[in-house]
Order: structure tokens, then C-alpha cells, then sequence
């Protein structure tokens, strides 16, 4: 029998867990043993009670034949792994490469949730756009509560208040749900990407597409990295644009690369004071040029933010999501027989990032 271990996420901040009652109860329902580190899911309010009742072992998770995480394990996680298992998880192959040797030294075959294909039968594991999900909405909630004035328009005996106005700096899963967030909050919304292919997209949801005439479209559902001339362009174009909206939300990535940044600090400055930026890029350097990672400021009467991890913030629901993605990439790895990855398979081959020198 297959043995899941689901361990406590040991990452600071980190609320979420692999694994959710409900999950657990389908794979022990499926013939399949887990275990669960006591106090893993408690920060996301499911208690070790909750897991016993679905059918799990409450004990020690690493030398399971699957282990199962949320974020990189640390260098005493990896001692503990079984040489010859599975690990899953957000494993950063692109910021820590390091950490596919470590794994690969400790004999372990690795696949990172974030290496997942975006295509089409690829989309019920795709985590990284789960979680995008719960932060983009959670951006806008976080907006409005640091914003000085109401977002919807508000009509009072003692007058009418125009809706605030949200620009969306980057619309991929996380801009539109927070396009989406915005719109339902009663905001007049507005989305900007250098894709301009994904105009459509943003008016689906109810908002108006800012052009600045700038085409940056790459591979992968990403943007690729612009000029220095398209970038200078696009910076004062975007300064012009920034400084008429209340609430700005950014969310603009490239994969290996920092951060690019959108929100000049001239175009902070030039924001009415009450105003919000809400920078999501935080981890790799933020889209805005006053952004101080994991840390709220104020420029000239301008509230800047940077969370950290947001996703972590709503850990029920983002536990719920996650553990979905898990699961459909466990259906891919594992037979009646056991862990049997088909590497043939390109979402197995895309998303493994070492494997055992017995290649299971």
C-alpha cells in the first residue's frame, strides 16, 4: 500500500497545508495510506480530529513513500525523506536550483507544482493559477481596506460619492480575479498587460482596457521582457495613466527574472494622497519602484503595500485549492501497483525536476 505523508509547513507565515480532510477522505477511500504530522493543518482551522475521522494516521510524514508539501523543504526536511520517494510541491526550480541538487543527492524524484504545463488537461493541477485565485482576490479586499475613501458609489441624503477607480497592472489568473473583485466591490475598473491579446479577457470581466500600444506577448501564457526603448514607452505612458486612479493593483512576473518595474516612484508621487498600490510582485522585487517587500509604507500620503505570500492569508480555501491540484498529479504518478510516473507523460516530464538514479 502507497503511504502519503503530509507534513507542517515549517515556512514562516505559512498557514496552508498539502492536504484537506476531504481529500484524504477519497484517497484512503481509494486504497491509499496517509499520514499526517500532528498540527499540520491548524493553521488553516482543520485539526488532527478532522484528519483521523477521513481516514488518515496522525504521525510522522517523511518516510512516506509520497511526501506532499506547500512550500520547499528546508535542509533538515530533505535528511528526513526516504531515498527512492517522492516529493511534491512548490519547489522554486528557477530561483533555487540548488534545491534539485540537494534532492537529487538524498536520492529523491521531485516534482514542482509550479513546473506544471499550462494546457489544457494540465488545468486541474495547475496550482500556481489556484493560488493566483485567492491572492488577486485578496489584493483587492486588502486595497479597499487601506483606501480612505469607499470603492462602490454611494448615493446619501447627504449626497453621491463616485465610485472609486482600480487599475490592474498585469492581467493574468490573479489580475482578473482581482479585475473581477473590484468590479463586484462596485469599482470602476480599468486592466492594463502588454499582451494585448488579453483585452477581451479584461472586458469579460467588466473592465476597460487601458492600450498604451505596447506588444510584449511570450511563451507559456507569460510576457516577455521588453525593450528599453518599449519599456521607457511604456513607464511614461503608464505614469500618465497611474496618477488619475485611487487603487492600483500590480501583479506583473517574469519567470527567472525580477520583477519589472511598473509603478515609478514619480508616478506614486503624482497619485492623489488616500490612494493605494497594492504590489503583488513583492517576492521577486515588486512592480513598483517604492515597494519595500512584506512591508506597508506611505509616500506622500500614498499607501504602498507588499505582502508576502497572500495565498497563506485565506489558508482554508487556498488549502482546499491546492490539495485539488495535488491530487490530480497524484492520479498521474500513481498506479494499483504504486508510485509509477509515466515519464513519457509531458506533464510528469515537465513538472519532475530530479529523479532517482533507479528512475521508478
Amino acid at each position: 500500500m502507497t503511504l502519503i505523508g503530509v507534513p507542517r509547513e515549517s515556512a514562516e507565515g505559512e498557514r496552508r497545508v498539502a492536504l484537506v480532510p476531504k481529500v484524504v477522505e477519497k484517497l484512503s477511500a481509494r486504497g491509499l495510506e496517509v499520514v499526517v504530522e500532528s498540527a499540520a493543518g491548524a493553521g488553516a482551522l482543520f485539526s488532527d480530529a478532522d484528519y483521523e475521522r477521513a481516514g488518515a494516521t496522525i504521525g510522522d510524514p517523511w518516510p512516506a513513500d509520497v511526501v506532499v508539501k506547500v512550500n520547499p523543504p528546508t535542509s533538515d526536511e530533505i535528511s528526513q525523506l526516504k531515498p527512492g520517494s517522492v516529493l511534491i510541491g512548490f519547489l522554486a526550480p528557477r530561483t533555487q536550483p540548488e534545491l534539485a541538487s540537494r534532492l537529487r543527492i538524498a536520492d529523491v524524484t521531485a516534482f514542482a507544482m509550479e513546473s506544471i504545463p499550462r494546457i489544457s488537461r494540465a488545468q486541474t493541477m495547475d496550482a500556481l493559477s489556484s493560488q493566483a485565485n485567492v491572492a488577486g482576490y485578496k489584493a483587492v479586499l486588502l486595497g479597499a481596506s487601506l483606501s480612505t475613501r469607499f470603492v462602490p458609489m454611494l448615493t446619501t441624503a447627504a449626497g453621491t460619492v463616485k465610485p472609486a477607480s482600480a487599475l490592474v497592472l498585469g492581467v493574468g489568473v490573479a489580475g482578473l480575479q482581482a479585475l473581477a473583485t473590484a468590479k463586484r466591490l462596485g469599482a470602476k475598473t480599468t486592466g492594463y498587460d502588454v499582451r494585448p491579446e488579453v483585452a477581451e479577457q479584461v472586458r469579460s470581466v467588466g473592465a476597460q482596457w487601458l492600450d498604451l500600444g505596447i506588444d510584449a506577448a511570450g511563451e507559456g501564457g507569460y510576457a516577455r521582457e521588453l525593450s528599453e526603448a518599449e519599456r521607457a514607452q511604456q513607464q511614461q505612458a503608464l505614469e500618465d495613466a497611474i496618477t488619475k486612479f485611487d487603487i492600483v493593483i500590480t501583479t506583473a512576473l517574469v519567470p527567472g527574472r525580477p520583477a519589472p518595474r511598473l509603478v515609478t516612484a514619480a508616478a506614486a508621487t503624482g497619485m492623489q494622497p488616500g490612494s493605494v498600490v497594492v504590489d503583488l510582485a513583492g517576492e521577486t522585487g515588486g512592480n513598483c519602484e517604492l515597494t519595500e517587500p512584506g512591508r506597508t509604507i506611505v509616500h506622500h500620503g500614498v499607501t504602498i503595500t507588499s505582502p508576502l505570500n497572500l495565498p497563506a492569508t485565506m489558508p482554508e480555501h487556498a488549502s482546499e485549492l491546492y490539495a485539488k491540484n495535488v491530487t490530480a498529479l497524484l492520479d498521474l504518478l500513481l498506479t494499483d501497483d504504486g508510485v509509477a510516473p509515466d515519464f513519457t507523460d509531458e506533464i510528469v516530464a515537465a513538472s519532475c525536476i530530479t529523479r532517482t538514479e533507479g528512475d521508478i
